[in-house]
């Protein structure tokens, strides 16, 4: 098979994909933004909300392979982020780098700009990477959530020469995030913030037949802990147009080496269960979180939990959440595209009273929607969403995301109330 590449060129694939991006948090409850210059700013003159609107174009070449049994390519991708709308007082969304930070000085930029790419080679089945790219995994997954992407840099290995069966390991150690044009920050953990020096993992995804799947993973944070990972994914067809689905996430994380991110020994887990009949689908989802400190990763999006939403992972220490979901795809009411969800998440039994008097996730930088004791929150998410079926403008996409967060006095330490809106109006073009 690796003998019939169509060639580097032939076999090459363009994109140029546009993003606009408009973000508003609203801080409520006399809540204000400490992002930009509010922080050298008197209390009672901070502004209590953030709000940017920006645009992104993303370029990204694939390449094919060389020919012959032994085959080379290059995947490489240049991205440019411009602001629309933004100010000193109004940053913090992630969607524009700011300069000076927390300073009276502080400055949103008129634009950055990243240029990366990765060699590639192919073999026997196997396909190696190396350089700068996107991730994938459940103990590893760089995020797109914002105006550019995060990108991560190291080596990344995939076999999938057995049928049904998919083996993956990576090794990276630095990272871009959204608003950075350098490609080598370090990597960090997403509550601890405690810099990795390196994040290695191994897995196999296999599609046992054709309902049920199972995902094992191993992962490595260098000096801070080892992650297992476990997913059984079964679907149970009915009549046709309806029937079950049932998704169990599990992690296992403890501590390793220098521990910088303390003690830890967490179990976390989630169970959803889906029923789809026709255009509608109804999730009801349990997730609980068993240890003295939260469940954390490295890397934005490295959490496959079911209750991780919009704004809060309900990842605090002996959280026990639940979520009912409703999702309704309007191409059965004639309405090609066009898709409606909505989910509500509430959460309890948080217990801090063993890692408050520590340092690793007593405030750290990214430990906002860290747990107090007794604290509680639920988020409620509204989303639409249209895609462009035919015409000059396929594949065009307009995506509303809401979300109210609501949170007792114990959980506003960190995190306050807040009404967020976010607005994404998105066009690939593949050349």
């Amino acid at each position: 098979a690796m003998a019939e590449s169509q060639g580097v060129i032939e076999g090459s694939q363009l994109e140029l994909r546009n993003r606009n991006f408009y973000f508003n948090r609203d801080l409520r409850n006399h809540a204000s933004n400490g992002q930009g210059n509010n922080a050298a700013r008197p209390a009672q003159a901070r502004k209590g909300y953030r709000e940017e609107w920006a645009h992104g174009v993303m370029l990204g070449l694939t390449s094919g392979f060389t020919q012959g049994i032994f085959g080379l390519g290059v995947d490489a991708h240049t991205q440019l982020g411009l602001k629309l709308d933004s100010g000193p007082g109004r940053t913090g969304t992630l969607l524009l780098p700011v300069s000076h930070d927390r300073q009276r000085n502080a400055e949103v930029s008129d634009h950055y700009t990243h240029t990366g790419a990765a060699l590639k080679a192919r073999a026997l089945g196997s396909e190696l990477k190396w350089g700068e790219m996107r991730t994938s995994t459940p103990v590893f997954t760089t995020a797109d959530s914002r105006l550019l992407p995060e990108m991560a840099s190291g080596f990344y290995l995939r076999n999938a020469a057995v049928p049904d069966l998919l083996l993956e390991a990576g090794h990276f150690t630095a990272y871009r995030d959204f608003t950075s044009s350098n490609a080598d920050d370090s990597l960090r953990t997403r509550y601890s913030d405690v810099e990795v020096r390196s994040l290695d993992f191994a897995g196999a995804t296999y599609q046992v037949n054709d309902t049920l799947g199972v995902k094992l993973f191993h992962a490595r944070a260098k000096d801070n802990w080892l992650q297992n990972y476990l997913n059984i994914n079964q679907d149970v067809p009915f009549s046709t147009g309806s029937g079950l689905n049932l998704d169990l996430q599990l992690y296992r994380t403890d501590d390793t080496g220098r521990a910088l991110s303390g003690a830890v020994a967490n179990t976390s887990w989630s169970l959803a269960g889906a029923w789809r009949q026709g255009a509608h689908r109804i999730t009801l989802a349990y997730q609980q979180i068993d240890g003295d400190t939260p469940f954390d990763y490295v890397g934005g999006l490295s959490i496959d939990l079911a209750n991780s939403v919009q704004i809060s992972d309900f990842n605090a220490p002996g959280m026990k959440s639940r979520q009912v979901r409703y999702d309704l795809d309007l191409a059965g009411y004639g309405i090609p595209g066009l898709n409606f969800m909505t989910r509500y998440i509430t959460g309890s039994e948080a217990n801090d009273q063993h890692w408050r008097a520590g340092q690793h996730y007593a405030g750290g930088a990214l430990s906002s929607y860290g747990a107090y004791d007794g604290a509680k929150w639920h988020e409620l998410n509204l989303e639409l969403r249209y895609v462009v079926q035919q015409g000059p403008i396929r594949d065009l996409s307009i995506r509303t995301r809401m979300a109210n967060y609501r949170g007792n006095q114990q959980a506003q330490v960190d995190l306050p109330d807040i009404n967020e809106v976010r607005v994404i109006v998105e066009y690939p073009l593949k050349f």
